[in-house]
Formats: C-alpha cells, sequence, structure tokens
C-alpha cells in the first residue's frame, strides 16, 4: 500500500514537470519574439541617447574611438540575440500550429493577437535594417555578424510569413512583408492576392471570416446599446413606479421642507425679488395707476406659492433621482456579471478597431482624449459636470471640494494616460508613439 502511494505521488510529480516543460514550450514564440523585441528597444535606445537618433556609426563623429569600442560590442551582442531568437520563434512556428492553439487553450494559454507581432517585427527589422545595409558601404561592418547581416531580412519576412492566425482574426492568411524590398511591395501583394484566389478553399474561409467578423460586430453593437438603454430605462421605471410611490407615502409634501439646501433657497429668493421688481417696472412703462401696496402683496404670494410648489417638486425629484441611480447601477452591474461572452466579443471589436487605426488616427484620438480630461480648458467641464451632479442629487455645490477635485484629479489622470504610453503604447505600437510625441510638439 505504502509502495503503490510513493509510486502514485511520485507519477504526480513527473506528470507535473513535464507539463511545466510543455507549458513552457508553448509559450516559446512569444518568449522569444519578446527577447529580440528587447533586444531592438535597447539599440534604438542606445541611437536615441548616444548617436541623436541615428546609426551606431563611427562616422557619426561623435565619440572616441574607444567609446565606440563599447558600444560596437554592445551593438554586436544585441544583433546576436535578435539573429538568435528570431530564429528560435521562427524554429517554434514551423509545427501544426492549429492543433498547438487547442493545446494551449486547454492549458489556459493565450498567445498574443496577430496585430502585436507584425508591430513587434516591424520595429525589429525598422531598427537592424540600416545595420544590415551599411555593412558593405562603411568602415563598421565589423558591428554586424556577416550571418546576420546576409539572412536578417529574410529571416524577419520569412517569419511574418509563417505566423498562424488566429481563428478570431478577420485579417488574411497569405500574409507576407519583405524588408528587403528587392522587389516592389506591389508584387508580393499581387503574388499573395493570386496564392488566394487560387486558393479552392479562399472563398469559404473569406465568408467564414466575413460571418464571424460580422457576429462580433453586431453583438458588440447590440451589448453598448443594452449598456446605455437598460440603464436609463431602470433609471425612469424605479423613479416613476417604484421610488415615487414609496416617497409619496411616507413624506407629506405640507410639513416637508421647501428647499433641501441653501442654494435652492436662494434661488427662490432671488426669483421672487426679481418678480416684484417687474411688477414695478410694467406700471412705470405702462403709464397705469399704481398698484397698491395690498394689490402687490397678493401678486407677491401668489408667485410665492408658485415658486414653493415648483422648489417642493425639485427637492422630491432631487431626493428620488437617488434611490433610482442606485436602481440603475445595480442593473449596469448585474448585465455586466452575466454577459461574459458580450464583453469578450466586445474587447475584440475594439482591439480590432483600435489595430486598424493609421499611426496618425492612434495619435488624434490620444490627444483629443488628454486635451479633453487633463488639458488647459478641462477645468471648466470638470465644474460643469460636478455642479451638474450636484444639483442631479439636491446638493449643495461646494466650490471648495470642486476647485479641490480639479487640482488633483485631472493631475493624476494625466500621470495615468502618460503611464499608460509609456509602459503599453510603446510596447505595442512603438510608431504611433512617436507619432504622438511629433503631434504634440
Amino acid at each position: 500500500m505504502i509502495l503503490h502511494m510513493n509510486v502514485s505521488a511520485l507519477g504526480q510529480k513527473v506528470y507535473s514537470f513535464l507539463l511545466d516543460g510543455y507549458k513552457w514550450y508553448l509559450r516559446t514564440p512569444e518568449r522569444s519574439l519578446d527577447e529580440a523585441y528587447k533586444a531592438a528597444l535597447k539599440v534604438k535606445e542606445i541611437e536615441d541617447e548616444h548617436f541623436s537618433g541615428g546609426e551606431i556609426s563611427i562616422g557619426a563623429g561623435i565619440h572616441s574611438s574607444t567609446v565606440m569600442q563599447y558600444f560596437d560590442k554592445q551593438l554586436d551582442a544585441l544583433l546576436r540575440t535578435v539573429r538568435m531568437r528570431l530564429t528560435e520563434f521562427k524554429a517554434s512556428q514551423w509545427a501544426d500550429s492549429e492543433s498547438k492553439q487547442k493545446v494551449a487553450k486547454k492549458l489556459e494559454i493565450e498567445y498574443p493577437s496577430l496585430a502585436v507581432v507584425l508591430e513587434k517585427l516591424q520595429f525589429i527589422d525598422q531598427v537592424t535594417s540600416k545595420y544590415n545595409k551599411s555593412i558593405e558601404h562603411t568602415a563598421t561592418s565589423d558591428l554586424v555578424n556577416p550571418k546576420l547581416s546576409n539572412k536578417m531580412d529574410t529571416t524577419i519576412s520569412q517569419t511574418i510569413s509563417s505566423i498562424p492566425l488566429n481563428k478570431n482574426s478577420s485579417q488574411p492568411k497569405n500574409l507576407k512583408i519583405d524588408s528587403t524590398e528587392v522587389l516592389p511591395r506591389s508584387i508580393w501583394s499581387t503574388i499573395n492576392r493570386l496564392q488566394v484566389e487560387l486558393n479552392p478553399n479562399s472563398e469559404k474561409e473569406v465568408i467564414n471570416s466575413f460571418r464571424q467578423s460580422r457576429k462580433i460586430t453586431s453583438t458588440s453593437v447590440r451589448f453598448i446599446l443594452i449598456l446605455i438603454i437598460v440603464p436609463l430605462l431602470t433609471h425612469q421605471i424605479s423613479k416613476a413606479f417604484i421610488v415615487s410611490p414609496l416617497l409619496e407615502r411616507f413624506r407629506n409634501p405640507e410639513t416637508t421642507e421647501i428647499f433641501i439646501n441653501d442654494e435652492m433657497r436662494e434661488e427662490a429668493l432671488a426669483e421672487l425679488q426679481l418678480f416684484a421688481e417687474e411688477i414695478k417696472f410694467n406700471a412705470m412703462i405702462t403709464n397705469s395707476p399704481q398698484l397698491s401696496s395690498e394689490k402687490v402683496v397678493e401678486k407677491m404670494k401668489e408667485k410665492a406659492e408658485e415658486l414653493a410648489e415648483e422648489f417642493r417638486h425639485e427637492s422630491s425629484s432631487a431626493i428620488k433621482n437617488v434611490f433610482a441611480d442606485i436602481f440603475s447601477v445595480g442593473s449596469f452591474i448585474l448585465i455586466l456579471s452575466f454577459s461574459k461572452s458580450s464583453i469578450s466579443a466586445l474587447k475584440t471589436f475594439l482591439d480590432n478597431l483600435v489595430y486598424g487605426l493609421s499611426d496618425s488616427a492612434k495619435a488624434f484620438v490620444i490627444i483629443l482624449f488628454t486635451d479633453m480630461f487633463v488639458g488647459f480648458h478641462s477645468p471648466h467641464g470638470w465644474e460643469v459636470v460636478l455642479e451638474g451632479i450636484a444639483h442631479h442629487w439636491g446638493l449643495a455645490g461646494n466650490h471648495a471640494f470642486i476647485f479641490l477635485f480639479i487640482a488633483t484629479f485631472p493631475v493624476i489622470l494625466d500621470t495615468i494616460f502618460k503611464y499608460w504610453i509609456f509602459r503599453y503604447l510603446n510596447r505595442i505600437s512603438p510608431s504611433a508613439v512617436a507619432t504622438y510625441h511629433n503631434m504634440n510638439e
């Protein structure tokens, strides 16, 4: 019995070890591409910091020969890393991609999207291509490994063409990018188009891809409309049929206060004073006999009763809004908790929408939102929003709190925006970040 338990425990450990090893193997493409991308980022960082964004070359005349030897060794090591990791990435993609994706899905391993992979490969090609071309024409040919100079472009091109598409992607499968530009890109695109057209299953694949994309789009649009319409309907229905009857039952309008904050009282008094001045003004311009004090008091009393009824209704409505908003937020949370598949479809839809934008469009959207919420004129908008929320709930607008909020929250939001651009956007779309900085300047 004990021997059987020991054998079972040993088998469980071996199985766990083999499973971890297989997971590590399945993550090889992502890990290899990330290491090559990080090496390319370090090359770009050296160029920006020490060579004014230009090529790492003795011909730049910026540093002495001793310093250049140090940079030469760094560049050689980084380009060797790029070559080795791209080769490892290409080799790990050679196996049956569909079966690998099925196994990875069962093991809860998520691969990066095709757009992210292409963005990283294009950035690597952009950084390393200048050193491939400079080997034959400059005196710094010893900076780059000869094998890397001869095979870098073809490796990147073949790697991109061998990437397996995710089934949720709507992009064509026969994608190829030739970074060497021995032939014009239009010729490669024509060859790829002919391959797609000659494929007997291409029509079926295009139709299935279109149907899936249309299904994701319709599901996302419908889910967005539900997120907007259902909370609004819940607010109005709960306010009319639940909150109002309960409030009218437990709140006597004759004994309750007319004003629930001082701003309402000041507004009512200002309107009553304006009404009294209008009576005097109308009597003067019409040359009518002057009203007696009793008549003026009677008109003022009628206006005061009208204002009291108006502000009593406004106070009651503000109290109802508080409870109706609670029902509305509860319905919004329930929709999110029971719509995980719709949330996943919406995320895919937004990813495709964002990645489909050009670099200038991405930069435009970022600048638009940052200037709107954290820009120079944003304090006026925040002040209007906060005062509107306070009026909706029947609260007095605390200007000290509003000014403190405006002085802190946009600054925090601006810091979050910059951190997101530095850590996330700079990793998945460095060209968009460069365009954003150029447009901002």
